[in-house]
């Protein structure tokens, strides 16, 4: 049994202990750790993950809460038995503190501005999520919210104390404790209380802040993303360099940056429709140029060219636009990776699946169709050499 001193001192840093063991980390798992008699280091728990730090000159990679009640420290390097001291990162921890705090703040918004509970929550190494049981409206996100920063504001006492089962259950804790035995509970001054062994700071003033950053429909229930503090700054930081670098880009201000993405849109579209118009239009001259260079080939005028600038698509409605004309077919390639289209009119028995299927076989893609229309892609040749190679096998 490892004794905690974060569950009585969150705000430690430095320590004083003993290596009471080297072991592995866990089975399979061939990383040095070590036992130690006491330490400030939390291990991953309760969505809370695990500090890092140094024990002497080795760097402390992972803790592990184990079964028994020990802590197991993963280090980079052996650590002897005896006397170590110890250095927490401090600021990966107080980052993990304002998280926590306030996860319980925000978790206790809810059940006192809207009534939902909170069915779990993650604090990761970037992001914090909160899921709450039923979904919440976007009226009820800005109430709670803003209740849970006043509470942030008020920079009220959060202070822990230690009760049994017997004393727990006569107190208005804020969700029903997963633990049996000795409790730990986190008081937030006049707002909550819940049994939790996590680390938290002494005042809600150093959560800094709760922003509320996304809300999605989870399992029935709603999941916010949400950060605070020094997370808050970051994101912030990255929004403030987002916008304004969007912002010179379009040539506007920040405050008129929806009216220029929605211009740009509309440009967007505008031209898009516009492009293929101009894209039919030239289709249709191409096959009609193609047309009416066609080759007499087995009692069939076959346009066979190769077009490098055309993909799919437009192969497509080249061929589609030569076969409109009775007793025509068409064997166009193009594009890269080289696409081929093989097309006839209604009126003539050539089967263009046959044509792919063979010019598929000779350069590779893959492909497929019906007799009256196929098409391949992914042709490991030169367009003109695929035309060329389809030339020859209609002849045939």
């Amino acid at each position: 049994m490892t004794t905690r001193l974060y569950h009585t001192d969150s705000y430690l840093r430095e320590f004083e202990a003993n290596v009471v063991e080297e072991v592995s980390a866990a089975e399979g798992d061939t990383r040095p750790a070590v036992l130690l008699d006491r330490t400030a280091f939390y291990p991953t728990s309760g969505g809370q993950p695990f500090d890092t730090g140094t024990l002497g000159d080795a760097r402390v990679v992972d803790v592990i809460d184990r079964d028994d009640g020990a802590v197991l420290h993963v280090v980079d390097a052996a650590v002897p038995p005896g006397p170590v001291r110890a250095r927490i990162d401090w600021d990966r921890r107080f980052e993990h503190m304002q998280q926590h705090t306030g996860q319980h703040i925000l978790s206790a918004a809810f059940e006192h501005t809207a009534g939902v509970r909170t069915a779990s929550f993650h604090l990761g190494s970037g992001a914090s999520t909160v899921d709450l049981a039923r979904e919440v409206s976007g009226a009820e996100i800005t109430r709670a919210e803003l209740a849970a920063n006043q509470v942030v504001w008020e920079d009220r006492a959060v202070s822990v104390r230690f009760v049994d089962e017997r004393e727990a259950a006569a107190l208005a804790l804020r969700k029903e404790p997963v633990r049996t035995g000795t409790l730990r509970l986190v008081d937030i001054e006049r707002f909550d209380l819940s049994a939790c062994g996590g680390t938290h700071v002494s005042r809600t003033g150093a959560v800094g802040n709760i922003s509320i950053a996304s809300a999605e429909r989870f399992r029935g229930g709603t999941r916010l993303e949400f950060s605070c503090g020094i997370r808050t700054l970051r994101a912030d930081r990255v929004l403030r360099e987002t916008v304004s670098a969007a912002a010179r880009l379009l040539s506007t201000a920040a405050p008129e940056l929806p009216a220029a993405v929605e211009r740009l849109l509309a440009d967007g579209r505008d031209s898009r429709r516009r492009m293929k118009e101009l894209q039919d239009q030239l289709a249709a001259h191409e096959a009609e140029r193609l047309a009416a260079a066609a080759s007499p080939i087995a009692g069939a005028s076959v346009a066979i060219a190769a077009l490098e600038s055309w993909h799919a698509a437009g192969l497509k409605a080249i061929a589609s636009g030569i076969i409109r004309r009775p007793g025509h077919a068409a064997i166009l390639a193009g594009g890269a990776p080289v696409a081929v289209v093989v097309a006839r009119a209604g009126d003539l028995t050539l089967d263009a699946a046959a044509i792919v299927k063979q010019l598929v076989a000779r350069f590779g893609g893959k492909g497929g169709g019906r007799p009256e229309l196929a098409q391949a892609g992914g042709l490991a040749a030169k367009a003109s050499d695929v035309a060329d190679f389809a030339r020859g096998v209609i002849e045939k």
